[in-house]
């Protein structure tokens, strides 16, 4: 069955998300076997686990430690020395909790988040700073406390990048595509969100929640999420919310609206929010890769057919995603 007749059976009425073990692709076999089980989620559900990713939990556990101890810092601490992330342009940096308003119909997100890009993993000795050689990747912005904050974020950004690395081209296998497909297509861009999300206290109709109900704007997402704490919930075609229940040692991922516009639709970039009325803080860290500044993203051969055309003109990756991070903060502003 080609991937567009996979896609016209299609209803979207899921009530639970697969999980895949991509422990095991070493050899073509295993990788075209993994490819078809992410074919499969990514065209009904649009999200999926993935267990044994090969993130060491030193690593997390550190980040979580590095998350905790700065997100406790008083809100003026956080504000200061530019770390502001509206003062760029680029919105690195702190994101405080009302910042940003991703659902129109709301008043507000409830978290407030430290938002990086791309950095080397080791600072280059030559200039003592914590920047790239590359001028056109946006510098990093790092508060001076808690120490090792930069350390433990930076490691955990390239552990999951890496995996990030692993799951394109199991993309691209699933889209019958070459494997390397997109390896020069996605190699340098991914923005990490490090985010505390308050309990939730207002009422059940209150128009603030954690994130609103919403569709990432890029490729696709690496989301850790702290075990014990449910939040985060994933829209179905009968408009039910279906939790994404945090599972111990597993990482959720999700399509967003530029790979499905580079599908043609075929992979499902899903609706989704977080509501934490758990009565306890959550932590998550969402690593959301996306197409290099410069592709032009228009829907591939594989994807298209006489039953099923191009519903998409080309557009450029680097333009789009930044209207959609301008439209989601200044809504911030007007609500």
């Amino acid at each position: 069955m080609s991937l567009a007749e996979s896609a016209s059976s299609v209803s979207g009425a899921f009530d639970s998300i697969p999980i895949i073990d991509i422990g095991h692709a070493s050899t073509a076999e295993e990788r075209a076997a993994l490819a078809r089980q992410i074919r499969d989620a990514c065209v009904n559900v649009g999200f999926f686990y993935i267990r044994n990713h090969g993130i060491p939990e030193e690593t997390i556990d550190k980040v979580l430690s590095a998350m905790k101890a700065y997100f406790s810092l008083p809100l003026e601490t956080k504000m200061k020395s530019k770390l502001y992330h509206r003062q760029g342009a680029h919105f690195r940096g702190y994101e405080p909790l009302l910042d940003s308003n991703i659902d129109p119909a709301n008043r507000g997100d409830l978290y407030e988040g430290f938002v990086i890009g791309w950095e080397d993993l080791v600072p280059k000795e030559d200039d003592g700073k914590n920047t790239n050689d590359d001028t056109t990747i946006p510098p990093n912005l790092w508060p001076s406390e808690p120490a090792g904050l930069r350390d433990a974020f930076i490691n955990y950004y390239h552990a999951a990048f890496g995996v990030g690395k692993v799951l394109h081209r199991l993309f691209a296998l699933a889209l019958d595509l070459p494997e390397t497909y997109f390896d020069e297509k996605l190699k340098r861009c991914p923005i990490m969100r490090g985010l505390h999300y308050p309990p939730q206290t207002g009422p059940e109709d209150d128009r603030i929640v954690g994130i609103g109900a919403h569709s990432d704007f890029e490729c696709f997402t690496i989301l850790w999420q702290e075990p014990g704490v449910q939040a985060l919930q994933v829209l179905n075609s009968k408009r039910q919310w279906i939790n994404a229940t945090p599972i111990p040692g597993t990482l959720v991922i999700n399509i967003g609206d530029l790979l499905s516009r580079w599908t043609n639709d075929i992979f499902r970039s899903t609706v989704h929010r977080a509501i934490n009325r758990s009565g306890v803080r959550r932590y998550s860290i969402p690593l959301f890769i996306g197409a290099d500044p410069h592709v032009e993203v228009e829907p591939l051969p594989s994807c298209v057919s006489p039953e099923r055309p191009a519903k998409y003109e080309a557009i450029n990756s680097g333009e789009y995603v930044r209207k959609r991070l301008q439209e989601m903060y200044q809504r911030s502003l007007n609500a």
